[in-house]
């Protein structure tokens, strides 16, 4: 004896089942990358302050080496940073400061390399470090000294060879999230645009292209940008009246660039084509 309306609905459930199973064409979506770090975001600054090196081996034959450093983090895409050169010198001071933007400090390091700068030729490699990340505390100045290799295999017996010391002063600096205080009702901060942070971040600059360049005759144009004091510039475009770069820069801020410009200048190989002016907003 079966019971009133159970068969139908059996029949009803039994029906959808099947159907789902039948249905085509059947997709499963695999995803190729990590979401979380296909697009990291920027979490800190690191503050890399390049001391001195000591005991370098000189690597001209005919006199003394001309060193700079290079320095990067892994993971990142955007050209190393230098220090300038000091000629014939195996006990350079830079005592120079630089901001890297910081997108994982568990998984990030620094990589510090010394080269003998050479006017003619390739640049010969003095010796390499590398600092992870992790092992700095946040916000507090660490001074390391650290051994210059030729790479980061231990077990590579060329790094039992004295290639000189690098003197560095790291500081991680985390972005903080912007708790501002509710009973605050100052009225500059009534007007700030909205979305303005309370501390410091990150200003990402796209150069994307320009369209006819001037000129009499083929121009090599390329774009420079000033913030602050600190001078970027695009990649050269040979004779080209519309080029394109499609490149990124980024200008580390201590506060919010509350009335700051951002100096655009297009430059040819022989004369300012034209400059931009614009007051730099945040987005």
């Amino acid at each position: 004896m079966s019971i009133p309306g159970f068969y139908r609905v059996v029949q009803e459930i039994i029906k959808d089942q099947v159907a789902n199973m039948c249905l085509w064409p059947k997709t499963l979506e695999v995803p190729i990358l990590d979401p979380a770090n296909a697009m990291k975001r920027p979490v800190g600054i690191l503050k890399v302050k390049v001391l001195r090196a000591m005991k370098l081996k000189k690597k001209d034959l005919m006199g003394a080496s001309d060193p700079y450093v290079k320095i990067k983090l892994t993971e990142d895409k955007l050209p190393a940073k230098k220090t300038t050169v000091k000629h014939k010198n195996l006990n350079p001071e830079w005592n120079e400061e630089f901001n890297l933007v910081v997108k994982d400090p568990e998984s990030q390091a620094l990589e510090l390399r010394v080269f003998d700068w050479e006017q003619v030729g390739k640049h010969d490699r003095m010796g390499m470090n590398v600092v992870p990340l992790k092992d700095l505390t946040p916000e507090e100045p660490k001074v390391m000294t650290l051994d210059l290799l030729k790479n980061m295999d231990l077990n590579d017996p060329q790094n039992e060879k004295s290639r000189g010391q690098l003197m560095v002063e790291l500081t991680y600096k985390p972005f903080k999230e912007d708790d501002l205080n509710k009973s605050f009702k100052d009225e500059v901060e009534q007007k700030a645009p909205e979305g303005t942070p309370a501390g410091g971040g990150l200003l990402v600059v796209t150069i994307h292209e320009a369209q006819d360049v001037e000129g009499k005759h083929h121009t090599n144009p390329y774009v420079r940008l000033l913030f602050r004091g600190e001078e970027m510039k695009t990649k050269r475009v040979k004779k080209n009246r519309d080029p394109r770069w499609e490149e990124e820069f980024q200008f580390t801020l201590e506060e919010p660039p509350v009335n700051a410009k951002l100096h655009v200048e297009v430059v040819s190989t022989s004369s300012r084509i034209g400059l931009l002016n614009p007051k730099v907003q945040i987005v």
